[in-house]
């Protein structure tokens, strides 16, 4: 039996011939694909490029989003999100394996955008993004107003008209898309575009920002649910209204800014006052401050008048002061004379009271000898204390003499120049010495040898 193989007409591939000719008829036949599924696996690589998985229940694929598309995407991709990923189908021969090449995804549905919607909020509210510490007054009348919108469109009309109509003020428009790819980019430019303006340039900075949109459906809103607006918002130093939808419609936006305005049109009432009741107001003002003057005028009238009436005639009080000071103009010579006896009278008793110069010196000649006497009472004491205390020193000092010392038996050794010497190293052959015994009586000696 023969080994050969068997002759057939079916053409034969490499592995390679074979694995490109799957990779065009996928490519070929799924070139724009949309497919729903929940993300599993989500990586962000270094280069940018996202990597994760779409499954259901049934089957799972892989899925893999270029950087360029990564960020263009409407929602940010996460585990356990479900989307609808729309791009192409390809498959890598290297490993036998298809995927889809991701280019646009969007939430599957309301369901999944809510909870997109409400983690996103979670975490940014943990983060103090909320909180109403961070919130900024509202100027009361803004000079310039900026305004975040789309250029067309009946927001920016109803803002102007509505101001106009309030209070006209300086309008800075920053045009911007409010829906779709970039939309968010955009807001969060113009939001920090405006802060960026410097005070007093040629571009006049504003007092007070209003990010603006009209009413839409979730997905419509969505740029102003991004993570990047909601940050703009919230670090924005000019203080900002968000006035995004209609009064039921709700964004991240309106937590982060200072003031939420259910509509466009609110936030221009909240943004400015209205003029023809500020200039109402302030005629009433004027009004009751000038009838409030009249009124203290007519007090302080009323009271000075009372005064008056208090207060004596001022020519009869003139002629009563006159009479007095004619009065004591007559009295005054008498009351010097007067004053000049008392005076004298009482100096002639304080002379009285005084003793004579003989009676002075008497009195300091007995006090003085009486000092004298005391004097020498102490002088006395003063020298007997003196001698008793010489007397124990001359004692001490003499029961410390070196003569005591001789008495009981001992001589003192001094070399030729009469210093004493306690130690005998330093004696040396030849040297003359003296010996001094009790009653100072001194033998000279020489010394024969050394230690």
């Amino acid at each position: 039996m023969s080994d050969l193989p068997t002759s057939h007409n079916a053409p034969e591939f490499t592995v390679g011939e074979l694995s490109q000719a799957l990779k065009r008829t996928v490519e070929q036949t799924y070139d724009h694909v949309r497919v729903r599924g929940e993300i599993s696996g989500f990586k962000r690589h270094s280069s940018g490029h996202l990597y994760f998985s779409l499954k259901d229940s049934e089957a799972v694929l892989d899925a893999v989003c270029w950087r360029g598309s990564a960020g263009r995407l409407a929602v940010p991709p996460e585990d356990g999100l479900e989307v609808v990923a729309t791009g192409r189908l390809t498959t890598y021969p290297g490993r036998s394996k298809y995927q889809i090449v991701v280019d646009r995804m969007e939430a599957a549905g309301q369901g999944a955008l809510l909870k997109l919607l409400e983690d996103r909020k979670r975490r940014l509210a943990a983060e103090g993004l909320f909180d109403p510490g961070r919130k900024k007054p509202i100027p009361f009348l803004p000079a310039v107003i900026g305004v975040i919108t789309s250029p067309t469109g009946a927001v920016i009309k109803d803002i102007l008209h509505r101001l106009a109509e309030r209070f006209p003020r300086h309008v800075l428009l920053w045009p911007v898309a409010v829906q779709g790819d970039g939309a968010a980019a955009e807001i969060a430019a113009a939001i920090d575009g405006f802060n960026s303006l410097a005070a007093g340039g040629p571009v006049p900075r504003p007092d007070l920002l209003i990010v603006a949109r009209g009413g839409g459906s979730l997905e419509d809103l969505w740029a102003f649910n991004e993570e990047i607006v909601v940050r703009a918002a919230a670090a924005s130093a000019i203080p900002l209204i968000s006035a995004v939808g209609h009064e039921t419609d709700t964004t991240l936006i309106d937590y982060a800014a200072d003031l939420r305005a259910p509509t466009p049109t609110g936030a221009a009432e909240k943004a400015v006052p209205v003029r023809r009741e500020l200039m109402l107001r302030l005629l009433d003002l004027a009004r009751r401050q000038a009838a409030a003057a009249d009124r203290l005028l007519d007090e302080r009238r009323q009271r000075i008048a009372g005064l008056a009436r208090g207060l004596p005639d001022p020519a009869r009080r003139i002629d009563d002061l006159a009479t007095k000071l004619d009065d004591w103009g007559e009295r005054l010579p008498n009351a010097l004379t007067n004053l000049l006896h008392r005076r004298r009278a009482q100096l002639d008793q304080l002379a009285a009271r005084l003793p004579g110069p003989d009676q002075q010196i008497v009195n300091k000649r007995h006090a003085l000898d009486n000092l004298a006497g005391r004097l020498d009472t102490a002088y006395g004491r003063l020298v007997d204390r003196r001698r008793a205390a010489f007397e124990r020193v001359a004692v001490l000092l003499d029961s410390l003499s070196y003569e005591q010392v001789l008495r009981r038996g001992f001589a003192l050794v001094r070399d030729q120049d009469g210093h004493p010497i306690a130690e005998p190293d330093k004696a040396r052959p030849g040297d003359r010495w003296s010996i001094t015994f009790q009653g100072d009586r001194r033998v000279p000696v020489v010394v024969d040898g050394g230690t």
